[in-house]
């Protein structure tokens, strides 16, 4: 297991499907509580520009890369990491669960449109008998009496884990901001996880993605809502590739 590396400016733990669920297993045999969080390219972009999502990643037990060009990066810098380092949700979401279903977890899902989250936990509980699974949209206000809804029904249902699917910064910033009401012992930023599940948002193909091209995919998929992600924030990031590459040359 590769230890804690430094990318981007960033910290990352690069962690492959079975070594995440690992940690998950550890958390709850100790019954802590931590965050499993992601880096990918966009978030490296918000990382340094704002900063509770600086705060956020600072309060996180575990940080994998969910994004191809960080694993092409850290090779390059000599790092060693492989594809397999690149753990995304769509790849992790049925693992994950089958690993809950066999140790009895109960799972709680908060994120997507009203309707979605349950159309994709219809299907996950029809592939895995016995899931222990509740969700919740995430069309709520986070600052009003809708978020103190939302926090008794997640504990009263008690998960194990709890995954929080409200989007780049908004899922971290709602974590931060209740973290101490949040008992689960693995706190989970999972993005449009169910929405791909549930197909309201299309699946990349996995070939393109095990090639880096993901992007190019989702670009074309959704380019009102992702232009700037994938047009803009890259040419922030490459100014920080830059650096580490002088950095790494003066070091060799």
């Amino acid at each position: 297991m590769i230890c804690r590396q430094e990318l981007l400016g960033v910290q990352v733990d690069p962690r492959t499907i079975s070594e995440l669920n690992d940690c998950i297993v550890e958390a709850c045999d100790l019954k802590e509580h931590w965050i499993i969080a992601n880096h990918n390219v966009h978030s490296v972009y918000l990382y340094h520009h704002d900063a509770k999502m600086r705060r956020f990643f600072s309060r996180a037990k575990v940080i994998h890369v969910d994004g191809m060009a960080l694993v092409f990066l850290g090779r390059m810098l000599g790092q060693g990491f492989t594809r397999e380092h690149r753990v995304t949700y769509v790849d992790w979401v049925q693992p994950l669960l089958q690993k809950a279903r066999e140790n009895n977890w109960r799972v709680y899902y908060l994120g997507g449109e009203p309707g979605v989250a349950e159309r994709a936990a219809q299907i996950l509980r029809g592939n895995i008998q016995g899931l222990r699974l509740k969700v919740r949209d995430g069309y709520f206000d986070v600052l009003g009496a809708g978020n103190d809804t939302v926090l008794a029904d997640i504990r009263e249902f008690r998960p194990h884990i709890l995954m929080i699917g409200m989007g780049m910064p908004r899922q971290e910033h709602w974590i931060l901001n209740n973290l101490e009401e949040l008992e689960a012992h693995a706190i989970l930023t999972a993005g449009a996880c169910f929405d791909y599940v549930a197909g309201s948002v299309p699946t990349p193909p996995r070939w393109l993605a095990r090639l880096g091209f993901e992007w190019l995919f989702r670009l074309c998929s959704e380019p009102k809502r992702l232009w700037r992600r994938y047009l803009i924030e890259p040419w922030f990031v490459l100014g920080l590739l830059l650096r580490d590459l002088r950095r790494h040359r003066t070091k060799a």
